[in-house]
């Protein structure tokens, strides 16, 4: 139910010329949202789920329409109307006169950074951990590689699949995909939340050692990282604690080659478990290295250490 003090009682009528007739408009609705009805996408869900998440909207005023008369009283309208104007807080990019690579989701990303409700960082966060991907979809720049389930193919497993499907099932299944993509969109600001706060100390082990960081307790380092100029650091491992054993794994020339590393462990190791990687690393510790030679398990710290000192010393 909308109450009266939630619109703006700049009530006017307008002639609409095509159907001949007046019509009164009741002017924008507070924290209402619009986007067009039937089959929807990633990017129109995910622009409503962003501002659901970040408290801009509410859920109960949530319009769905191309009724262009209706869409007039929503405050925010996202993917539908034909027009771009975040300071309209209009967010449509299928019209002939936008080129940029933006959809839906990556116009109300950008405007919830322009409006100073997200910082700098968690846009890039943002952006790097779903949204840039949905828009690239969206616009035709990407195409999901075949074995790979793309968000944006998460989201179209919620439209309907029978082309009889009713109103009510296309709004069953648009609530159904808001409601997952929020609970996404919930874990990935646990997670920048936690990266924010382990970041800290991985600067401060950057400034203290040179060829390999050493860890006193797990944490989600590699953003933090190349966040702090990993890229031009000379460290090539990382020791941390994995549960109750130690870890000792290749860092990556950049994020963006995060699957490969600086220098891998030696291929005597690879793929060598228990007894084995015993064996050929001379180590009683020894518990896994995997075949890919990025990262190897032992029993203790120590273990680690001696582990580091031999790759070191191998040309």
């Amino acid at each position: 139910m909308i109450k009266n003090s939630e619109v703006v009682l700049n009530c006017r009528f307008f002639y609409d010329e095509v159907l001949g007739e007046w019509f009164m408009s009741i002017g924008i609705i507070q924290r209402s949202f619009g986007a067009h009805d039937g089959a929807f996408h990633a990017d129109d869900v995910t622009a409503c789920a962003l501002l659901l998440h970040f408290e801009m909207i509410d859920r109960d005023k949530i319009l769905r329409t191309r009724d262009l008369r209706r869409l007039a009283t929503c405050d925010f309208v996202c993917d539908v109307g034909g027009e771009y104007d975040s300071s309209r807080r209009r967010f449509d990019h299928h019209q002939a006169n936008y080129t940029g690579d933006l959809s839906s989701a990556g116009m109300v990303l950008g405007y919830l950074f322009e409006e100073k409700i997200i910082t700098e960082d968690f846009y890039n966060f943002l952006n790097r951990s779903l949204i840039h991907g949905i828009d690239q979809i969206d616009i035709g720049k990407s195409q999901p590689q075949f074995g790979h389930c793309s968000f944006s193919q998460l989201i179209s497993y919620y439209v309907p699949i029978s082309y009889q499907a009713t109103d009510v099932q296309f709004e069953d299944g648009f609530n159904e995909a808001l409601d997952f993509t929020l609970h996404i969109l919930q874990r990935i600001t646990l997670k920048f939340n936690y990266v924010q706060k382990c970041e800290s100390i991985v600067s401060t082990v950057m400034k203290q050692m040179d060829e390999c960081l050493v860890f006193e307790t797990a944490m989600p380092w590699v953003e933090a990282f190349f966040a702090c100029g990993g890229e031009k650091h000379t460290a090539e491992f990382v020791i941390m604690p994995d549960r109750e054993h130690w870890k000792l794994r290749g860092i990556p020339p950049s994020y963006e080659r995060r699957m490969e590393v600086r220098r891998p462990l030696p291929k005597e190791w690879a793929g060598l478990l228990d007894d084995d990687l015993k064996k050929a690393s001379n180590i009683p510790g020894a518990i896994f290295c995997h075949k890919g030679r990025f990262v190897s398990i032992w029993e203790t710290k120590e273990d680690a250490i001696r582990a580091l000192k031999i790759v070191l010393a191998t040309k």
